[in-house]
């Protein structure tokens, strides 16, 4: 059993490998690849994700897991070797059902898609890429139906980031923390609105950059793995555990937009850098789910990069760095600024008690689309209709409106957002669990001071990859399942506090 583990283990890190040399290829097409590279880079990503695909469904994977499968149940459940057979086993089963040939179109099709949306956002040119969404729908939906049995047909493409959650699940997780949520945002907004001016000036990109990259290497992201760069739309990538890279976009009429999606992004990579090295090369050096995956992102920039004692360290600082725009205004003027509560049209630009309104549209409307409830054609319009209704505001175009994501523009239609609630959720509930540990963490913010915060995150969550589940390891961090009651808890307590 040991030989035949090292050959899976020889096998399984040639799929990585090709996997994540398909990722560096992405990275440059968002980051530095010139507009005349579209078509070839297309080909070249479909091109490595074949070769991944092929790779990942030899049959001698599958002879090789037929015989460690009995012999990884007989292994102590915690243990590596058991764990890793059954990331890879769950890897082997969803590759096998999806042909070759259909990865290299959907990855062609996205690639091409991705390259379009980057001039149709801009251009406000939605029936630039009508085409090419509607062509996504139907890729979307064969994906699905390579997994037959399903309950819902999205529930496939959820699986592919958050394993064991279906669209029954999700709808009764989102509709019961939309009823906290709805009228927590009208007895807030209802409210004189706080003046966030403050954010609103004029501030030097290369400062921004400077004063960012300074932040997070505080909070513990690793720069000698890692580095940032400017795209699009913010993400961070992996190649391997020793270079995890971010990305952000600044505006210099908006302090917020870069520096809050810096802290997101190394939130993911600190996640990333935290795994154990003794699992490079195999399905376990990854986050385990998407929803835990924003968990991180989110609890180091809200929970911590939002909070008062976050700012009372390093505010002194942002105002020697900007002390035209920012050397007269108090730290509670500037707190309230950047946790300000009024709806608007931006998902990444909105706030914390907003922002899951913004996650369930989008679900909605994907769910529709998938159902052959909503045409492509008509989304523009529902998107703006279903705004104006839980929102109060609607877009008046489409650049603020239906193509303000990437992710429909570069992945399925169907199981891409989910996490983003998944993880707000989440996120307060491993933070409270961990203030119960170490009460201490608050008073350690307000000096700068993170290793405690993130040692617990390491120990409980990063350390162990996709060695579990996002239901084992919520299970095993905090000793309960996902519940809302500590999300609730934390925004009825920042803001009860916040708004008086």
């Amino acid at each position: 059993m040991e030989q035949q583990l090292k050959e899976l283990k020889a096998l399984l890190t040639e799929v990585y490998d090709l996997e994540h040399a398909n990722a560096l290829l992405h990275w440059d097409q968002s980051t530095y690849m010139p507009k005349g590279g579209a078509v070839a880079r297309g080909r070249q990503m479909a091109t490595l994700g074949k070769l991944a695909h092929e790779k990942m469904t030899d049959p001698k994977i599958g002879r090789l897991l037929d015989d460690l499968v009995p012999y990884g149940e007989s292994l102590p459940y915690d243990s590596d070797e058991a764990g890793l057979i059954r990331a890879a086993h769950r890897k082997y089963e969803k590759a096998t059902q999806v042909p070759a040939d259909f990865m290299a179109e959907f990855t062609t099709h996205t690639a091409e898609t991705f390259h379009v949306w980057t001039e149709a956002r801009p251009a406000d040119d939605f029936s630039k890429v009508q085409p090419y969404l509607e062509k996504t729908l139907e890729l979307s939906r064969r994906m699905a139906d390579y997994f037959p049995g399903y309950e819902h047909i999205a529930d496939p493409l959820i699986s592919f980031s958050d394993e064991g959650m279906k669209a029954s699940t999700l709808k009764k997780l989102f509709a019961d923390l939309r009823a906290e949520l709805v009228p927590l945002v009208k007895r807030v907004t209802d409210l004189e609105p706080v003046d966030d001016s403050c954010l609103k000036q004029t501030y030097a990109e290369e400062k921004q950059r400077l004063f960012g990259e300074q932040v997070i290497q505080r909070l513990g992201y690793d720069f000698s793995r890692g580095r940032q760069d400017k795209t699009h739309h913010p993400f961070m990538t992996k190649f391997s555990l020793g270079d995890v890279r971010i990305t952000t976009r600044f505006r210099e009429n908006d302090l917020g937009e870069a520096l809050f999606s810096t802290i997101h992004e190394s939130g993911h990579a600190m996640y990333e850098q935290g795994i154990r090295m003794e699992y490079e090369g195999t399905p376990l050096a990854s986050g385990t789910s998407s929803g835990v995956h924003e968990s991180q992102s989110r609890l180091w920039e809200n929970i911590v990069g939002r909070s008062r004692g976050f700012w009372e360290y390093f505010y002194p600082e942002l105002q020697r760095t900007f002390p035209d725009q920012l050397g007269g205004v108090s730290l509670d003027t500037f707190h309230r600024a950047v946790n300000k509560v009024q709806p608007s049209l931006i998902r990444t630009d909105a706030d914390e008690l907003t922002y899951n309104l913004h996650v369930m549209i989008r679900f909605d409307l994907e769910l529709a689309l998938l159902e052959g409830k909503l045409e492509v054609k008509d989304l523009p319009e529902a998107w703006r209709e279903r705004y104006r209704q839980d929102l109060g505001i609607a877009p008046a175009d489409d650049k603020d409106g239906v193509l303000q994501d990437v992710h429909w523009y570069a992945d399925t239609i169907g199981g891409v957002f989910q996490g983003y609630t998944i993880g707000n959720i989440l996120s307060a509930q491993f933070y409270e669990t961990a203030l119960k540990a170490h009460p201490e963490i608050p008073d350690q913010i307000r000096q700068g001071e993170f290793g405690t915060l993130r040692g617990w995150l390491t120990e409980h969550i990063y350390r162990h990859g996709a060695k579990f589940t996002a239901d084992e390891l919520t299970e095993r961090a905090t000793g309960s399942q996902l519940s809302i009651d500590p999300y609730i808890r934390y925004l009825k307590g920042k803001f009860g506090e916040l708004y008086r």
